[in-house]
């Protein structure tokens, strides 16, 4: 494993090919962009569209300011939410005080379905959120369809945020092609379900993108805009977002606060990629000139990939309860999918893993 001169970002992160010692990210974040120019783009865009647009939401940070920022713009925004596979507490808070902003659509699939979903991806992909990948963008698009609504915007490209493929990061439009490279479906088609205790087809259209899509445009607001995730996280605040750090291994107060699983996929992560949702986030503040990089290492090595043995206030048991799995269970999928190239066995902390390097 080798970490990025700049923010300590490791080259483990898939599709992140370093330059001369320097991640994606670093290298986009010193590029040279015309915010002025991207924002008169992103007026027009609005203005053809009458000002209506969905934002898909969680209730979160950068949701709540995507709202607030297009209510400043002008525009009319829908706000639709595709619930979480387990909605913690103070996700429901969230979701209730952003519904005061604007008119909000929230979608909640089949919770037993869903419930098998996320123990199959936990299974066979080793991703308990597997569904709430897949949900985050079929859901938009789905109610796009049935409200006649054209204009669809998400909030930053993650490509551009944290890294991804060399020219990943100048795209706009997110198109059918970058969810099924981008999304977090790990290879997995809704049709692998059908049969599958008792899952039927129709069971799984909540997680398909519809037919009708004709028309239908899906833009990242962080295309158009300085994406600052602090600054969304001050006006997620000043409007009433609730935010306080879910677990010791996130970085951030005001991230992921929604879904009770996310510690979970999280350390899923850190386990076959050697690094966790903290490394992400606090490399993200190296970069803005927040935090020095021999500072972020240090709580890297000391926080990042802990075990989420309760997140947001929701107990592992109560989720591995939610998918009918045992602890015992889930420490047989946990190993099976540890990368053992980079981690060692420490008895002192077995939930735990030691990175190598």
């Amino acid at each position: 494993m080798n970490r990025c001169n700049k923010c300590a970002m490791p080259d483990t992160r898939p599709d992140h090919v370093f330059e001369n010692g320097v991640c994606p990210a670093c290298r986009v974040r010193d590029l040279e962009v015309d915010w002025e120019e991207r924002e008169k783009r992103l007026l027009e865009l609005l203005d053809r569209h009458q000002g209506e647009v969905i934002v898909p939401s969680s209730g979160g940070k950068d949701s709540t300011y995507q709202v607030i920022r297009l209510l400043e713009l002008g525009a009319n925004p829908t706000i639709v939410t595709a619930t979480t596979c387990h909605l913690t507490p103070i996700g429901r808070r969230n979701i209730d005080n952003l519904s005061r902003y604007a008119t909000t659509i929230e979608v909640s699939p089949n919770k037993t379905v869903r419930a098998k979903l996320n123990r199959f991806g936990l299974e066979w992909v080793g991703d308990i959120s597997w569904p709430e990948h897949a949900a985050i963008f079929s859901t938009p698009f789905r109610v796009a369809a049935e409200m006649g609504i054209d204009l669809i915007m998400y909030g930053e490209n993650p490509q551009n945020q944290y890294g991804g493929p060399r020219g990943t990061e100048e795209a706009q439009i997110m198109t059918e092609r970058w969810t099924q490279e981008f999304g977090g479906f790990l290879g997995l088609r809704t049709s692998d379900f059908y049969g599958v205790e008792g899952i039927r087809a129709r069971d799984m259209q909540d997680y398909e993108l519809p037919p009708n899509l004709h028309g239908i445009e899906a833009h990242w607001l962080g295309q158009y805009e300085r994406w600052d995730s602090r600054r969304n996280a001050r006006v997620a605040e000043k409007a009433g977002m609730e935010q306080h750090k879910p677990c010791p291994a996130n970085w951030w107060k005001a991230e992921n606060l929604d879904g009770a699983q996310t510690g979970l996929h999280d350390h899923m992560m850190y386990r076959k990629y050697g690094y966790g949702r903290g490394a992400t986030q606090i490399a993200v503040d190296v970069r803005e000139g927040i935090v020095e990089r021999g500072a972020a290492l240090r709580w890297i090595h000391e926080h990042d990939g802990m075990f989420p043995f309760e997140y947001a206030e929701v107990r592992i048991d109560e989720v591995l309860d939610r998918i009918d799995m045992s602890a015992d269970q889930l420490a047989d999928i946990l190993n099976q999918y540890t990368n053992w190239e980079l981690f060692e066995k420490d008895d002192s902390r077995p939930w735990w893993p030691v990175l190598k390097c």
